[in-house]
C-alpha cells in the first residue's frame, strides 16, 4: 500500500504567482454591516474603522487571498502540531481541534487600562466577600445577602470556615466574563473563581495569530502577556508556604475537557502536573510520591473543583482527590490556589447584590457593572421578573445547580411560556429560590472570517486577573469567544463558537518580555522528584511503543513469506500464526487485525498521562502512528500489501523512537522510558527463541529470527556459515554488543537501575538491584550449547519478575 500522495498546495502556489492575484478583500464599509443596534467593535456606528483597527484592516485589505489563505493555515498548522485540543461531552466524549477565529479583537490600551482597573476592584470585592464567607459571615447578618444564598449553597464548605489561608488571600487567579452592551459599555457576565480555565489557551491562541500576522502583530505595538505569567509564577514561589516545598498544579486528569491546559500551563511555568493519587497527607503535610520518595507540596494551583479534592472531609463519592488535604490547610501547611469553597462567589444570584456589597465592603461604587440579575427568591424581585418575561433570560441561581433546560444554561421568558403556559407565575413562585432572572442583552459584535469575507458576530472577553507581589494584575487581552451566529448563546465552544486572540494595542512599542530568569534563587527540580505515576506512565510507554515494534515485525516477516508461497498451510507460516495468535493477534480476523492498534493506543494514552513531560514534536508523531495504523487495519491484504504497510508503520515508528532518543533530557524519566523499552524487547527475543530456536522448529525459522531482529547482514559478517541454532543463540541471546541480544537488554537494563534514586537502601543494593544482576550474570555466563527451551521459559518468567520488582519499588 502507498503511503498517501504528498500535499501539492505549495506547488500549486507556485504556479498561481504567474497570475495577477486579486486581493483577499476589497475594502469597503458597505462591505461589512454591523448588526442593527448592536454596536461593533471595528466600525463604528457611522460605518467608519476605529483608528486602533485601521492598520490591521490596511494589511488585511492589501492581502492577496492566496496569501491569506496560507496565514490562516500557518496557525492553524501550529495549534494542530502543538496538538491544542479540548474535550467535547456530546454523547462521544472525544477530543476536539481547538476552534480558532483567525481575526484578533483589537482594543485600545487605554480603554483597556479601564476596563483592567474595575476588574481589578472586582477581584478585592470577590476576595472580601470570601473572607467574610469563611469568617465572620456578617454579610449574612447584616442583611446583606439572605442567607438561603449561603445555607443552601453547595459551594459553600462548611469544614473550610474560620481557616485563615497561608499569606491571608482566598483568591489568587480568578477570570471575568465581559461583553460589551448596547450602550458601548463593558459589562460583566459572569465571575470565575473555582477554578478558571483558558489561560493557557489564551498563550496559544496568541501563538498562533502572531503566526498567522507576523509583521503586522509587530508593527501594532501589542502589549505581551508573558510578564502577566512570569508575575504570578514569581508569586506562587514567594509565598509563605512556598519556601519549604515544591509547586503544582492539581488536575483532574486526562479525562477533563480542558486538560491540555492544565499540561501546557505546568510546563509553560516550570511547575508539577500532579493528579489526586500523585499525594499524601502525612502529618497534616502535603507530599507528593516519587520515585525518590516522598517530597513535600506547599502549593497547589487547583484545576478541579473544590468538592472533589478532599474525600474524607467534603465529597465522600471523590475518587481524584486526596484524603486529608482539608487538614493540611487547617494547620497552615498547603496554600490551595484558589481557596477551597471558592466556587461560592461564582453565584449568579450574587450579581443583584453587588453594587450595595461593593458600596459596604469598598466604600466604591462599582466601576464595572453586573449584568441586570434579580434572584427570584424575593417577592418583588420575583414579580418583576414575571411581569418582564420577554425582555429576560432565566437561569439557576447557583453556579453549579443542574437545571431542566437541556443545556443546562439559561433560556429565555419567551421559551419558558411556549414550556408553561398559563402557569409561568406558579411555577416561578415554586421554584423562585433556584431561578435568577437576568436582562436579555445583545452583545457587540467583532468580525470573523466566514466565507471569504469579514461578518459581525457577537463576542465575550474571557479576562484573567492574578494576585501578584504588586497586587492584581491582569493578562493584557485575554481571550475572546465568537459566536458562531448572531446568536448570543452561541458564544460557546460547546455551541459551535469559536476562540480569538485579544490584541490590547499601545501606542508606543513594547518590551518583549521573557518567562527566563536571571535570578540564581529560582531552584531545579532534582530529576529524582518525579512523581511515582509520571515514572509508571513513562516505563510503560517504552513497553508498549516497544511491543508494537516486535509485533510489527513478527508481521511483516509473516506476510513477506506468505507472499512467496501463497500458502497458509506451510509449517512455518502455521507455526508463527499460531504464536500470533497467542499474542493476541489473530491472523484469521484481517492481514492486520485491530488488536494490533492495541499496544499503540496504550502508548498514546500513557503518553497522553504526561503531557507536561511529553515533547510536542512526539506527541505528534505518535500520534501520527496512531492515525495510520488505524488508516491500514482492515483495509490491506495479506501479502506483500500488508507487509508494506508494517514497512511504512516501523518507519513512523523509528521516528517517534528517533525523536525520543536525541531530545529527551536523560534524567530519571528517561531512565523510566529506557527500562520499560530494554525490558520489554529482551521478553520479546526471548519468547521468539524459545518459539522459533528450538530443535522442534520448521525449516526456515532460523532466517525469520535474523529478520525480525535485523539480524541478517550481522549475522553473515560473524558466522561463515549457514544459521544454525548455536549461532542463533550466541548472536540473539548472548552477545552483549548486539542491540537486539537477550543479554544487550540486560545490561542496559542494570546500568540504568544502577543510577535509579534509592533511599530506602543507602548501604545495600535495593531489591529491584539484587534481582536485575542475578538474572543479568546467569544469562552473562552461559554458552550457547548450554541454552535450552526450559531456560528460555525460565528466563520470560525472570523478565516479569523484574517488572513487578520495579512496580514494587518505585511505582
Amino acid at each position: 500500500m502507498a503511503e498517501p500522495k504528498a500535499d501539492t498546495s505549495a506547488e500549486k502556489h507556485m504556479a498561481d504567482e504567474d497570475h495577477e492575484a486579486e486581493p483577499a478583500i476589497a475594502w469597503n464599509a458597505r462591505d461589512y454591516v454591523p448588526l442593527s443596534d448592536v454596536p461593533d467593535e471595528m466600525v463604528d456606528a457611522e460605518g467608519k474603522v476605529r483608528p486602533v483597527w485601521q492598520p490591521f484592516v490596511n494589511a488585511l485589505s492589501g492581502m492577496t487571498a492566496g496569501e491569506l489563505s496560507e496565514r490562516f493555515a500557518r496557525a492553524d498548522r501550529y495549534l494542530r502540531d502543538a496538538g491544542v485540543f479540548y474535550r467535547a461531552y456530546d454523547g462521544q466524549d472525544d477530543t476536539r481541534a481547538w476552534p480558532f477565529s483567525h481575526i484578533p479583537v483589537i482594543i485600545d490600551d487605554n480603554e483597556w487600562q479601564e476596563l483592567a482597573d474595575g476588574l481589578k476592584q472586582r477581584a478585592d470585592l470577590l476576595e472580601a466577600m470570601m473572607a467574610d464567607f469563611y469568617g465572620e459571615n456578617r454579610l449574612v447578618s447584616e442583611g446583606f445577602i439572605p442567607p438561603a444564598l449561603v445555607a443552601s449553597n453547595s459551594e459553600f464548605l462548611r469544614p473550610l470556615v474560620g481557616i485563615d489561608p497561608p499569606g491571608g488571600h482566598y483568591l489568587h487567579f480568578v477570570s471575568f466574563e465581559v461583553g460589551r452592551g448596547p450602550d458601548g459599555k463593558w459589562w460583566v457576565l459572569a465571575d470565575r473563581a473555582q477554578a478558571p480555565s483558558g489561560a493557557g489557551f489564551a498563550l496559544e491562541n496568541r501563538v498562533a495569530a502572531s503566526r498567522a500576522f507576523s509583521g503586522i502583530y509587530g508593527d501594532m505595538h501589542v502589549r505581551r502577556v508573558a510578564t502577566f505569567f512570569g508575575a504570578f509564577r514569581d508569586a506562587l514561589q514567594g509565598d509563605p508556604a512556598g519556601n519549604e516545598g515544591r509547586i503544582g498544579v492539581l488536575t483532574p486528569g486526562p479525562a477533563n475537557e480542558t486538560y491540555y491546559e492544565h499540561a501546557y500551563i505546568a510546563r509553560y511555568l516550570g511547575i508539577s502536573l500532579l493528579e489526586g493519587e500523585d499525594l499524601i497527607v502525612v502529618n497534616d503535610r502535603v507530599m507528593v510520591r516519587t520515585v525518590a520518595g516522598p517530597m513535600p507540596v506547599s502549593v497547589l494551583w487547583r484545576r478541579l473543583d473544590a468538592s472533589f479534592t478532599d474525600p474524607l472531609e467534603l465529597n465522600q463519592n471523590s475518587r481524584i482527590g486526596t484524603p486529608g488535604l482539608v487538614g493540611a490547610i487547617r494547620a497552615g501547611n498547603l496554600t490551595m490556589v484558589n481557596a477551597l469553597g471558592s466556587g461560592m462567589v461564582e453565584t449568579r444570584a450574587f450579581l443583584a447584590f453587588l453594587p450595595a456589597l461593593s458600596r459596604h465592603l469598598l466604600n466604591e461604587d462599582l466601576k464595572i457593572p453586573s449584568i441586570a440579575t434579580w434572584w427570584c427568591g424575593q417577592e418583588n424581585e420575583r414579580h418583576h421578573v414575571a411581569e418582564n418575561l420577554d425582555q429576560m433570560l432565566i437561569g439557576p441561581a447557583y453556579s453549579r445547580m443542574p437545571f431542566f433546560d437541556d443545556s443546562g444554561q439559561s433560556f429565555t421568558g419567551e421559551r419558558l411560556r411556549e414550556r408553561r403556559p398559563g402557569a409561568v407565575a406558579r411555577w416561578l413562585d415554586k421554584r423562585g429560590p433556584w431561578l435568577v432572572g437576568q436582562e436579555a442583552v445583545k452583545l457587540s459584535t467583532a468580525p470573523a472570517f466566514v466565507d471569504g469575507k469579514l461578518t459581525p458576530h457577537p463576542f465575550s472577553l474571557r479576562v484573567f486577573a492574578a494576585r501578584t507581589r504588586d497586587g492584581w494584575k491582569l493578562m493584557p487581552g485575554g481571550f475572546a469567544r465568537i459566536g458562531s451566529s448572531d446568536d448570543v448563546a452561541a458564544i460557546a465552544m460547546q455551541s459551535g463558537g469559536r476562540a480569538a486572540d485579544v490584541w490590547v494595542v499601545s501606542q508606543t512599542p513594547v518590551g518583549k518580555p521573557t518567562l527566563l530568569t536571571r535570578e540564581s534563587r529560582v531552584p531545579r527540580n532534582k530529576p529524582s522528584n518525579l512523581p511515582s505515576r509520571a515514572a509508571d506512565n513513562l516505563f510503560w510507554l517504552g513497553r508498549y511503543i516497544e511491543r508494537a515494534e516486535g509485533n510489527l515485525r513478527i508481521l511483516r516477516a509473516w506476510h513477506g513469506r506468505f507472499a512467496e508461497v501463497d500458502d497458509r498451510g506451510q509449517a512455518l507460516l502455521t507455526r508463527v500464526e499460531a504464536y500470533l495468535d497467542q499474542i493476541g493477534l489473530d491472523l484469521s480476523e484481517a492481514a492486520l487485525p485491530p488488536s494490533l492498534l492495541r499496544d499503540i493506543d496504550s502508548a498514546v494514552y500513557s503518553a497522553g498521562n504526561i503531557r507536561d513531560r511529553f515533547s510536542p514534536d512526539g506527541w505528534l508523531a505518535l500520534n501520527d502512528l496512531s492515525k495510520t495504523a488505524r488508516r491500514f487495519v482492515d483495509r490491506v491484504n495479506p501479502g506483500d500489501d500488508a507487509a508494506h504497510a508494517v514497512t511504512v508503520l516501523l518507519r513512523k515508528l523509528a521516528g517517534f523512537a528517533g525523536l525520543v532518543h536525541e531530545n529527551m533530557y536523560r534524567s530519571t524519566g528517561w531512565r523510566f522510558l529506557s527500562i520499560g523499552r530494554y525490558l520489554e524487547r529482551g521478553l520479546h527475543m526471548t519468547r521468539l527463541l524459545g518459539e522459533l530456536a528450538g530443535e522442534d522448529a520448521p525449516d526456515g525459522a532460523l532466517d525469520m529470527l535474523l529478520e525480525i531482529s535485523d539480524n541478517v547482514m550481522t549475522h553473515r559478517r560473524h558466522y561463515n556459515v549457514y544459521t544454525d541454532p548455536l549461532t542463533i543463540t550466541d548472536l540473539l541471546a548472548l552477545d552483549p554488543q548486539n542491540p537486539r541480544s537477550v543479554l544487550f537488554q540486560l545490561d542496559q537494563i542494570l546500568a540504568e537501575v544502577k543510577k535509579l534514586p534509592d533511599q530506602a537502601y543507602p548501604a545495600s543494593m535495593s531489591p529491584l538491584h539484587r534481582e536485575t544482576m542475578r538474572v543479568q550474570s546467569g544469562l552473562a555466563v552461559m554458552t550457547a550449547d548450554s541454552v535450552s527451551s526450559d531456560y528460555y521459559a525460565a528466563l520470560e518468567r525472570d523478565f516479569e519478575t523484574l517488572s513487578d520488582c520495579l512496580a514494587q519499588s518505585y511505582l
